[in-house]
């Protein structure tokens, strides 16, 4: 086994560490080029997706007291061998809000603790550039906007260029919002708020022609503070739907493939490596950030986490999706509740996980008080990387759930909304296990009989189950409770399209030994429940899943897997008929 192959860096956000310590980097330094065009920029990427490294990168090229660093840790670079003209050429302020807490009562006294040690650290660092007596005077100011501005001018009047950097600079934004409730958020946004100020403070420092705040860099994960604190993101240029920085975070499916053969190559890597990349494109991949983009985008986070996890020379991760890219159903609860009620923008959400994609313009930016707008709130799953773009009907993008891993923290958002409301849940440990009985011993019968109970006890789910396509989200949400199936919606099969198809996955469970194909019909509550009309639903989904079965795929690329077809009749909320069909035809 080779000593030298490049360590996994995962969970690492300091470039600096990554670069000198050797660990594994794909080099997207090529971007800073295109970034050299813009002065005020501002990014927005999904959690984990590899922003703060970048920050970090960009800290370690333009920070003037870095010079002597440069060969040894952009060595080999694309940036390294042509740099810019802006090497080292700053006075660079680096704030990072991921670490406040939602504590309303002192949360603007360690903001503004926070902020003046950041200030306090760029000019004692730049000593040459700041005589004594001026640090001081700024630091003896008493509040962050009134240091910033004192900075600025004397800057400006000095031609010190500043580069401003900030990080998840909606995070504490975002999580006093999800605890406490718009009212405590606005209190810090709007009018004279002080995070407001802070932004405003920054727009000054921006306008001045002589120096003073000559370049600044934002990211986040959602546009909706920086619309609220600056009114619309007027200070810069928002490139987060650019088509030159599409891949300027995350990775491409040929880096990724790279990757696993460079691990290959060293002897650490022992799976195959396009089986792998199969596993990798199903969980990872399917991140578009621009609707003509030319290729999907990997998360980060995952594939990193997919090598700590193979490395040295092991199988698959036991759990395929990292903890770390979730967002907690608890940060979202707002989005889709008021009054503990369930609101539109549920609604919206389910109908999403029944149809698998919308059709949607992406709005750049938009004030939280505008998010009950269809349009706003697709927008914020989009750039929460819940929702990503497929491609481009009739001029306007089609989202669709990017991966695997999306699609089950979707299913998990929709059965927490239904639980925290009172609407609906079930026994999710004996659910689950009848579920795997499903995979393992073909019984499937006793998981339709615990949905149904299930659904004929809990009265509040009734007025959620208006049509097909949300009892198909529904169904999907609860059938995906377990690892042993991947879950597709709308799977194409013999020339149709199955409503369910819960793919044996072998690559992580090879002794699962059943699949299934479901086809779900659903007749209104208000039209009759006749005998007849029951029979021809379930007829015809009996048909349709003989079809689907008889797709050669199935037993060529599964023949140790028997499939099961389930032909399944609701009538309103009602789960009133089931039929199943095994892949030789046979009634079960």
């Amino acid at each position: 086994m080779a000593a030298s192959y490049p360590r996994i860096p995962y969970g690492w956000a300091n470039f600096r560490a990554i670069r000198l310590e050797n660990r594994l980097y794909v080099d997207k330094t090529r971007f800073v080029h295109a970034l050299e065009d813009e002065r005020y920029v501002f990014l927005i990427r999904p959690r984990r997706f590899g922003k703060t490294c970048w920050v970090s990168l960009l800290e370690n090229y333009y920070d003037r007291n870095r010079a002597d660093e440069f060969d040894a840790i952009f060595g080999g670079t694309h940036l390294g061998q042509q740099p810019t003209e802006n090497r080292h050429r700053y006075v660079v302020l680096r704030f990072n809000f991921s670490a406040f807490d939602d504590t309303l009562a002192t949360l603007r006294e360690r903001f503004e603790t926070y902020c003046h040690l950041i200030v306090r650290y760029a000019l004692e660092r730049n000593r040459d550039l700041f005589p004594e007596k001026q640090i001081q005077r700024i630091l003896s100011l008493p509040s962050i906007d009134a240091k910033l501005n004192e900075l600025f001018l004397y800057a400006n009047d000095h031609r010190i260029p500043l580069y401003v950097l900030i990080d998840e600079y909606d995070n504490f934004a975002n999580t006093v919002l999800a605890h406490h409730g718009e009212e405590a958020y606005q209190s810090f946004t709007h009018g004279g708020g002080f995070y407001r100020n802070f932004f405003a403070t920054l727009k000054v420092g921006a306008e001045q022609s002589g120096g003073g705040l000559e370049r600044l860099f934002i990211t986040g994960v959602s546009p909706i503070t920086m619309d609220d604190v600056t009114s619309g993101f007027n200070i810069g240029s928002n490139i987060s739907l650019e088509p030159r920085f599409d891949q300027m975070l995350g990775f491409t499916e040929e880096e990724v493939r790279e990757l696993l053969e460079l691990y290959r190559d060293h002897g650490v890597f022992n799976q195959d490596v396009e089986a792998a990349l199969a596993v990798m494109r199903e969980w990872y991949n399917g991140y578009r950030f621009f609707e003509d983009a030319e290729v999907d985008i990997y998360n980060t986070d995952m594939v990193l986490y997919y090598l700590k996890h193979s490395i040295p020379n092991r199988g698959l991760p036991r759990e395929l999706i990292d903890t770390n890219v979730r967002i907690d159903y608890g940060k979202l609860r707002h989005l889709l509740t008021v009054n503990r009620q369930l609101n539109g923008n549920f609604d919206l959400l389910r109908h999403i996980i029944g149809e698998q994609q919308v059709d949607t313009p992406i709005q750049l930016s938009f004030p939280l008080d505008r998010l009950d707008r269809r349009e706003n709130f697709l927008s914020l799953l989009h750039y929460f990387g819940l929702l990503s773009m497929r491609d481009v009907a009739h001029g306007v993008p089609r989202l669709g759930i990017p991966n695997q891993t999306v699609k089950r923290l979707l299913y998990g958002y929709l059965r927490d909304a239904y639980d925290d409301v009172g609407v609906f849940a079930v026994d999710g440990y004996s659910f689950s296990g009848l579920v795997r009985q499903m995979a393992y011993d073909g019984t499937w019968r006793p998981a339709l009989d615990f949905l149904r109970d299930a659904l004929a006890e809990q009265t509040g789910i009734r007025d959620y189950m208006d049509s097909e396509k949300v009892i198909h989200g529904f169904v999907a949400a609860h059938l995906s409770m377990v690892d042993q199936f991947l879950l597709h919606s709308e799977y194409e099969l013999n020339k149709g399209y199955a409503d369910l198809y819960l793919e044996p996955f072998l690559s992580q469970y090879p002794d699962v030994r059943y699949g299934y194909v479901l086809e779900l019909k659903y007749v209104k509550r208000r039209e009759s429940l006749a005998e007849s009309v029951v029979a021809d639903k379930l007829r015809e989904a009996v048909l349709q899943v003989r079809g689907y079965l008889a797709d050669p795929s199935l037993r060529r690329r599964y023949p140790s897997v028997q499939h099961i077809g389930l032909a399944v009749v609701f009538h309103g909320w009602e789960l009133v008929a089931y039929q199943a069909v095994d892949d030789e035809g046979v009634d079960k």
